[in-house]
This record gives structure tokens, C-alpha cells and sequence, in this order.
């Protein structure tokens, strides 16, 4: 093959020109994984382009490796083993010519007599070059089956050597193991290979998928029916034969069944004993109570008041004295209302008394909000736990658990409405009995990405001490962002466009228009007019994903704007989006493996990086296939090609991936979409992430539609419930 014309990612299309015999030919067609130098054997239709003439529509292909020195040549510098560009593949040729891909794929040792390769680096090139037939050959399997290259990577990535033999045995593990391979295409595989549709473990599968895709939109169960409902459309089976199927999942502990209020609530396991260690840990905490001088404690707080220069409210007053006095405390409040002012005055008053404070939020970018805010450091939860791996499978593990608890007299967590059930629960494993906890958080924002309702649960049972604060205090009410805040979670019209102030309307009536407004703001108005720099200090959020105002099509617009083509700037093309260097980035799922080392100093690393942690491409390798990122705390984290969908373009991004973040300007199109996203809680949240300036952009209508829609998202939830049961004694 002489040249690639256009290939696309996601499906494997490609429009290629080879080298036929003396004539150069255009073939089309779904050829995924081809690279120039490759030696194809196609089969397929001559078709008559009205544009460019006839070509080869190619209905098979066959990719062989090249047999001439030259061939071979251009096969190796097109790229496509890691490690080898044209220069490597230029010295590897003239070593070991007709033999060279014998000496890759046997003796890849006998690279390092070439000079400037070593030992590691042969060895790292031979197994990259088995590992790109074996891919090759998995790629062929899945194509049949409508799954794409890029997740024929992912496959391979997960189940490694004789992963088609894997997959034919058991094919519904693509839907258990492979994020993004949904049950239906895993189904569809068993199919073909003769798995009967009835099987017990086809239904086990079902049910199980039905439980996880619960999970993923927020619910820790699925009441009995619901489960059961689902599981049949899924399977096109009848009701009765899902009873065998969930006394299967019940013996071998894959789901727990609890009964409340004459219904059958069905977990899987993980969540029903997640729910149930939070609760019991909550109680054991909340049933220890600190004595205090209260006249002594007065005082105290009067002195740290006059350190300080601040003057509590009585309501904060109140929270400081239950704080002080009770196992576990919550505090919530919106923006404006001094949780913080409450958080400083407590940690002031406890380190006067010679206590150690571990002070955690549920993202980097939280934490490091809540050390600015109070000066004292913080850590994300994770890092709290001191997040590791252990054993042959390198699983996750928390080295913090019951048998070795967080060396802390007292654990605050902020935005605890990020928590879900799963971390709340390694969390509470991991604090002694004794030790104080502080929960603070914004109930009124959205809930937690992950399982559950953990906040807003705890604060419902009414069995845990909570004190809202709802008083905006005088410094706060000079910010519209804050009023405005305020007055939408009341259901009230923001104040608009006042001289002066901080938050902004401006009409707009198409989306085209708004995109264009949103560009010339991020690009132009706001750099010029405020001197804020255009991607470090503007964040535009949006409800939606898709749509001409959604995060897709604004990052497209805005990186023409914002960092536009340079041929000095490396681009790797993934799926929809062109990645370049200087773009701003996204982490979108945590990954608790991936090396960091830090920008200033390269001898202090670490693992993990977390969903919601931003930061801008440093450099992109395409002989190397690797992306470089700098993230906000100065973290510098490597990404091979073959992970880059754990990167998001993130000049705009939705709203719910910036909670627990802030932003000087934030940035909101409004337009009409969905009436499940335009919600108030979810505009409450955008406007709650910006420090210095909101501007809305867009039709004032859809802006009143979203006040008026107090809708949330209902989630199958028991924590309430079972907090409750435990205090009379029935759990």
C-alpha cells in the first residue's frame, strides 16, 4: 500500500492507493489496522465514484507481511510497531534485510547490535511486533461482528494471549469486563456460536447487566419487578424463567435480595454490602459523644474569632459547638453561607487542643479548593486511604481499612455530594472507632456520578446531626453569582446584567449563534476585556453531550479558536476529535495505574489519575504512540495511544463532570434540549463552579424552563431506610 487517503479510527474505514503490479489503484472499504508499506490481498466490486472514478470497494482483505527489503522497510516506518520510526526502521533493514521480520519475531534480541538500541529496547520492539499480529488476528475475529478496531484493542488490551479462544468460551465476559461492550453485542457473539438462548447462564449474564447498568445511572438495587421487566425485554424471555436464574446468582452470592415494605429489593452484592458497612459505621461513629466545657468552649471560639477577625453567626456557632461534641456531624449549605469560615474555626480549635485533622475531598481538583480555602492541606480520599496494588492481578487496594485505620483524631470531608456508596464505604472502613467525622457538602447539587445518594440519604434519615445553613452573609451578597445561585435553588428568576456585577445574559436564538458567541467570548471579549487567560481561567459547561451546543461540537469549535492548526504542533486523530499539542484535556474515568512524575521535580511520583482531572497535552510522539499531559497540579502523566478514550477534549465539558471543580469564568450555553438534563439542580451546579464571572448565552425561555424544572433523578437507594432500621433495632 503506497498511501493512506483517510481512515477513520472508530470502524476501520479507509480510502487507500496500492501499488497493483505497475498501476496504482483506489480501494474503499472497512480495512481497519492497515498502514502504508502493508502487503493486502482484497477481493471486492469495481464501483464508478461520480467523483473520483472507479474503485475497488473491498468486501475482504488480507494483510500479509511484505517480502521485499524495501516493503519491509515501509511497513516498519509507517509506525506501526511502537517504538520504530523511519529513521530505527531504516537501521534495522540495512542490519538484517530479507531476515528482518524472522529476527523480530524470533530473536528480537539480536536488535541491540545495532547502535543506539539496547537490550530492553530490542526486546520492547520484538514483543510489540507479536503483539500487533495478535492483534491483527482479534481485529479480523470482532470485525464480523460490527465491533470496531478501536474496541478490538480494548479486548486484546483486557484478555491478552488467546483472547478469541477466551471469548468463544465464555463471550458474555465482554460485556463483564470490557467498559463500552454492551450486553447486547456479547449476546450476539453467543448467538453465532451456538449458546442457547435459554441458558441459565445467559439469564445470569442478563440479570447481572440489568443490575450494572442500574448502577451506572445512580441506583444501588432494582426492585424485584422492575428487575424482572427489564431482564425480559432484554432477553426476549418469559418472566418465569428468570426465577432459576436469580436463585443461581443468590447461592453463588452474586446478588443479595432484601425485603422492605412487602417489595424485594435485588442488589448485586458489592452495593448491598457497601450500603449495609455504611450505615453500621455511621452509627458506631455518630454513638460516641465528646464532653466539653462549654463555658471553656465559648471562650475558645471567641478567641479564635478575634485570631481570625471573623464573627460567627449563631448558626455557625452551632455547627462549630455540635462538631466539637459528636461522633459524626454534617454541614451543608450553597455558596455564600460560610461552611468554610465553619471548617477553619474547627480545625483552629481542635489543633489548640493537640489534635491530629485529616482533611480529604473526593477529586484533586476539590482538594486542592478546600487547602486553598482553608489553609490547611488536604488530600483526596484516595490518596486518604493510601490507594495501592497488590498481587499477580495488580487489583486495587486501600492500604487504610479496618486493621489499619487513618492515623486522625478527626476526618472532615468536603463536597461529600461527589461521595458515592463505594468510596463512603472504604472511607468509613478505615476510621477508628472514636474518631470524629465532619461531612460537608451542598445537598442541593447534583448527586454523586457514581452509586447511590449518600448525602442527601444520610441527611434524609434524620438520624445523624446536620445543621443547614441558608444565611448568605453580607461580604457574599456583593456577588450575583452567589444571589443568583441562591435564587434558582429557589425556584426564583436570577438578577440579570446588573452594572457592575458578575453574571451575565446574553441573547441568543440559535444555536449557531450561541456557539459563535460562546467562541468570540472564550477567544476575544473576555481575554481582552478582563486579561483572563482564554483556556487556563474559562470553563464552558453545558447540560448536554451531543446537539450543536454540546460538549462534542464546542470543543471542535473552540480549538479552531483557542489552538487552532500549527504544523509546529503534533495531532493525533481520535475517533471524532483531532488531539493536538496545547490542547486542554479531560481525565474521564479514574486510573488507579497510570504513573505520574512532577513537572519540577521528575524524582517525585506516584499512581493514579482521577475522573475530572484536567490539564493540557504537552507533547504528542507519534513514533513512540505516546500523548504527554501536564494536569493542573503540575502532575506530568504519559498516555499511550491505546488509552486515549480515557482523555476527553475539555475546552467545554458537561456539567456534571465539573462538580467538585471552580473556574474564574464559567461559561453556559442555553438552548433547548432534553427536559431530563435542563433541570434547576443542574444549573445551580454550573453557576456554583465559578469564582468570578458566569455568562449565560442563549434564549431566556429555555433559562426560566430550567428554574421551573425541580425534577432530580430518581435513584433506588436503601441508606435511609436502613440508618432508620438500625436505630430502632430492626437492622
Amino acid at each position: 500500500m503506497e498511501e493512506i487517503i483517510f481512515t477513520n479510527e472508530a470502524n476501520g474505514y479507509t480510502v487507500c492507493e496500492i501499488r497493483c503490479h505497475n498501476d496504482s489503484i483506489t480501494a474503499v472499504g472497512f480495512m481497519p489496522f492497515i498502514n502504508v508499506g502493508d502487503t493486502l490481498k482484497l477481493s471486492g466490486k469495481w464501483v464508478n465514484h461520480p467523483d473520483y472514478g472507479e474503485q475497488l470497494k473491498v468486501e475482504t482483505y488480507e494483510k500479509k507481511l511484505p517480502q521485499t527489503v524495501d516493503a519491509i522497510e515501509k511497513y516498519l516506518a509507517s509506525g506501526v510497531i511502537k517504538g520504530v520510526g523511519p529513521v530505527t526502521a531504516r537501521k534495522i533493514v540495512e542490519r538484517f534485510g530479507e531476515e528482518t521480520l524472522s529476527i523480530l519475531q524470533f530473536d528480537p534480541g539480536r536488535l541491540a547490535e545495532i547502535k543506539g538500541i539496547s537490550l530492553n529496547k530490542a526486546i520492547e520492539i520484538g514483543q510489540a511486533f507479536n503483539e500487533q499480529q495478535e492483534l491483527r488476528e482479534v481485529v479480523m475475529f470482532f470485525q464480523k461482528y460490527g465491533i470496531s478496531p478501536t474496541f478490538s484493542a480494548k479486548i486484546y488490551k483486557t484478555f491478552g494471549k488467546d483472547t478469541i479462544e477466551k471469548i468463544k468460551e465464555n463471550p458474555y465476559r465482554l460485556a463483564d469486563e470490557v467498559i463500552g461492550i454492551g450486553f447486547k453485542t456479547a449476546d450476539r457473539i453467543a448467538q453465532s456460536l451456538g449458546i442457547d438462548p435459554a441458558s441459565g447462564y445467559r439469564i445470569c449474564s442478563g440479570i447481572k447487566y440489568v443490575l450494572s447498568q442500574a448502577a451506572s445511572a445512580g441506583h444501588v438495587f432494582l426492585p424485584e419487578d422492575v428487575l424482572r421487566e427489564y431482564t425480559a425485554s432484554l432477553l426476549d424471555i418469559g418472566l418465569d424463567s428468570i426465577n432459576d436464574a436469580i436463585v443461581s446468582l443468590l447461592v453463588d452470592k452474586s446478588i443479595t435480595v432484601e425485603h422492605e415494605g412487602g417489595t424485594r429489593r435485588i442488589y448485586l452484592s458489592p452495593f448491598y454490602y457497601a450500603e449495609t458497612g455504611v450505615c453500621r459505621k455511621l452509627l458506631e461513629l455518630a454513638s460516641v459523644t465528646f464532653k466539653k466545657d462549654i463555658e471553656g468552649l465559648e471562650e475558645a471560639i471567641d478567641e479564635v474569632q478575634a485570631e481570625e477577625g471573623i464573627i460567627l453567626a449563631e448558626n455557625q456557632r452551632i455547627a462549630v459547638k455540635e462538631a466539637l461534641t459528636s461522633g459524626v456531624m454534617i454541614i451543608t449549605g450553597g455558596p455564600g453561607t460560610g461552611k468554610t469560615t465553619i471548617i477553619k474555626t474547627i480545625i483552629k480549635l481542635l489543633q489548640k487542643e493537640g489534635y491530629d485533622i485529616a482533611l480529604a475531598a473526593p477529586t484533586g481538583r476539590a482538594a486542592k479548593r478546600m487547602t486553598e480555602a482553608t489553609g490547611f492541606e488536604a488530600r483526596t480520599i484516595h490518596r486518604l486511604l493510601e490507594m495501592q496494588y497488590m498481587g499477580d492481578e495488580n487489583e486495587l487496594y486501600f492500604f487504610r481499612s479496618e486493621a489499619n485505620p487513618i492515623e486522625a483524631d478527626i476526618v472532615i470531608i468536603d463536597e461529600m455530594s461527589m461521595v458515592d456508596v463505594l468510596l463512603m464505604n472504604h472511607l468509613l472502613k478505615a476510621i477508628a472507632p472514636g474518631t470524629r467525622l465532619i461531612l460537608v457538602g451542598d445537598v442541593d447539587q447534583l448527586p454523586s456520578v457514581g452509586p447511590g445518594n449518600v448525602l442527601k440519604d444520610i441527611i434524609a434519615s434524620g438520624v445523624i446531626k446536620t445543621v443547614r445553613l441558608t444565611e448568605i452573609f453580607r461580604q457574599a451578597e456583593e456577588s450575583m453569582i452567589i444571589v443568583n445561585a441562591h435564587r434558582v435553588n429557589r425556584g426564583e428568576k436570577p438578577r440579570l446584567n446588573e452594572r457592575g456585577k458578575d453574571f451575565f445574559f446574553i441573547h441568543r436564538k440559535s444555536g449557531e449563534d450561541i456557539v459563535a458567541t460562546i467562541v468570540e467570548l472564550c477567544g476575544k471579549r473576555l481575554p481582552a476585556t478582563y486579561g483572563y487567560h482564554p483556556i487556563k481561567d474559562i470553563q464552558v459547561l453545558t447540560p448536554t453531550k451531543k446537539g450543536i451546543t454540546g460538549v462534542a461540537n464546542l470543543n471542535i469549535e473552540l480549538q479552531k479558536a483557542l489552538n487552532p492548526e500549527d504544523k509546529r504542533k503534533n495531532e493525533k486523530p481520535f475517533r471524532d476529535y483531532v488531539f493536538r499539542e496545547g490542547d486542554r484535556v479531560m481525565q474521564v474515568r479514574n486510573n488507579y495505574n497510570l504513573r505520574w512524575v512532577k513537572a519540577d521535580r521528575h524524582d517525585v511520583d506516584g499512581e493514579g489519575v482521577f475522573n475530572g482531572d484536567t490539564g493540557l497535552i504537552r507533547r504528542i510522539d507519534t513514533e513512540e504512540q505516546k500523548a504527554e499531559v501536564i494536569f493542573e497540579d503540575e502532575k506530568i502523566v504519559e498516555y499511550d495511544f491505546s488509552i486515549l478514550d480515557e482523555i476527553e477534549p475539555a475546552f467545554a465539558v458537561t456539567i456534571h463532570k465539573s462538580q467538585g471543580s471552580e473556574f474564574p469564568v464559567v461559561v453556559i450555553p442555553i438552548f433547548p434540549g432534553p427536559k431530563v438534563l435542563l433541570t434547576r439542580n443542574l444549573l445551580y451546579t454550573a453557576i456554583t463552579r465559578a469564582k468570578e464571572l458566569v455568562i449565560l448565552v442563549g434564549v431566556e425561555r429555555v433559562l426560566y424552563e430550567m428554574i421551573e424544572n425541580d425534577r432530580e433523578a430518581f435513584r433506588h437507594s436503601g441508606l435511609a431506610d436502613k440508618l432508620r432500621k438500625c436505630v430502632m433495632g430492626v437492622l
